[in-house]
């Protein structure tokens, strides 16, 4: 069952900690990540037999096979896939940056490029967790960013094969390649590359303990997205609430894994032993009951409040990955939200309408870090580049500037370096 914890009597630490009970997967993902770089392509297929149980003849997906998968995926979620790709098109493309020049004075043109990665990863997670919707939330902002090659790793069934909803969200979505590998090792290959996976620039995308580690240690050898923590909910609720539809919400991040985390933040105590009801009568019904419950008794909690105002600062706190704010004039606490990685506003806004359909991207930071970081963005999938041009005249007026500067932190080479353009002998 939910705890409940009242902020007034409880502990802060208690309030704010978060499990991790995963523990660590370091050396074993370096020795894949090593096996990987040196043995290629075998390393691959002898890691997709070990963990997928699964004898791949080839690494890549052919055109082929992908047409198939979408001729053989679920027509109705083919229907849904079209229309929230293009919703999900319309919200990122506000965010596509444009190159800026600019004219300060006579003589110095300064400026920025924006420029497009030119092969980007993404990991798309299988198994129990096979999702169309995150091949949607990661492909379109690299398409609007113009980036030339969306490779896409995906560990397959037992059968070899990948699901066809995967296979035909690939094709709706842009995706240059697919290749049918998953975990660490997927991870190393896009990383350094195989015979079959050329070496990517960025790599993005969820995945498990296993992924998250291999993204860390092959970070400055490739750009990441983030490193992404167990799914997480955290909803702000009055006492107007209904707690079967606040219930549902917050099972419906409960039902990930069993790490996951679902926080509820209340000033109402009746809502709260309301809830921690619902929980227990809606979790008989779920499908994958044994996962929400282990996630509910192990990291869920309910935190009565003793204000609303006080509930938004312990959000804060928290800094979820979800925040639902389900309470009257939402907008007049958004001001007030200081760290989510989404925020979803008022009664009839469910997270579940950002995982698939809204717009806005559901690739969000996780375990604390949306203090300092932000969702999957268009941004995510460009890189700037400055330039500078000063004339010979307009040099000469910031010389003494530039040198005297540079002399100050007794850096004389780079004054020299100035002051050379200026001497008489060198003319």
């Amino acid at each position: 069952m939910i705890r409940i914890l009242k902020e007034a009597e409880t502990d802060r630490a208690q309030i704010f900690a978060r499990e991790d009970p995963v523990g660590s997967v370091e050396a074993p993902v370096r020795e894949i990540i090593e096996n990987v770089r040196q043995q290629g392509d075998a390393a691959l297929k002898h890691y997709t037999k070990e963990f997928d149980g699964a004898d791949i003849p080839t690494v890549e997906v052919g055109a082929g096979a992908i047409d198939e998968g979408f001729r053989r995926a679920d027509p109705l979620l083919v229907d849904i896939l079209y229309r929230a790709a293009e919703r999900v098109a319309a919200f990122h493309q506000h965010q596509v940056r444009n190159s800026f020049l600019v004219n300060e004075e006579d003589g110095i043109v300064m400026g920025q490029k924006v420029i497009p990665l030119e092969r980007v990863g993404l990991y798309v997670p299988g198994g129990t967790a096979a999702y169309p919707s995150s091949v949607v939330m990661n492909c379109i902002p690299a398409k609007l960013a113009g980036v030339k090659e969306i490779f896409m790793v995906t560990p397959p069934g037992k059968d070899g094969k990948i699901p066809p909803n995967i296979l035909a969200a690939a094709r709706i979505c842009g995706v240059n390649r697919v290749f049918r590998v998953g975990g660490a090792q997927a991870i190393a290959a896009l990383a350094y590359g195989t015979e079959s996976i050329p070496r990517v620039d960025k790599i993005v995308g969820p995945g498990n303990q296993y992924v998250a580690e291999a993204k860390k240690q092959v970070f400055g050898k490739v750009g990441i997205d983030m490193v992404a923590g167990p799914s997480e909910i955290l909803v702000v609720a009055d006492g107007k609430c209904n707690p079967q539809i606040v219930a549902a919400d917050l099972l419906s991040q409960a039902e990930h894994d069993k790490n996951a985390s679902a926080v509820l933040v209340t000033d109402s105590q009746e809502l709260a032993e309301g809830v921690q009801a619902a929980i227990e009568e809606q979790l008989e019904k779920l499908k994958r009951q044994e996962i929400a419950r282990a996630s509910i008794e192990n990291n869920g909690k309910i935190i009565v409040a003793q204000s609303l105002d006080t509930a938004i600062d312990i959000a804060n706190e928290i800094a979820p990955e979800h925040l639902e704010l389900c309470v009257d004039d939402p907008f007049d606490y958004l001001d007030k939200i200081k760290n989510a990685g989404s925020v979803f506003l008022g009664r009839n806004c469910p997270e579940a309408l950002g995982d698939y359909f809204a717009g806005p991207n559901h690739t969000l930071p996780t375990s604390g870090t949306a203090r300092f970081s932000s969702p999957l963005s268009v941004d995510d999938f460009v890189k700037k580049t400055q330039y500078t041009y000063y004339t010979h005249a307009a040099l000469e007026k910031a010389q003494q500037s530039v040198s005297n500067f540079a002399k100050k932190e007794g850096l004389t080479g780079h004054a020299r370096s100035v002051d050379i353009r200026f001497d008489t002998d060198f003319k």
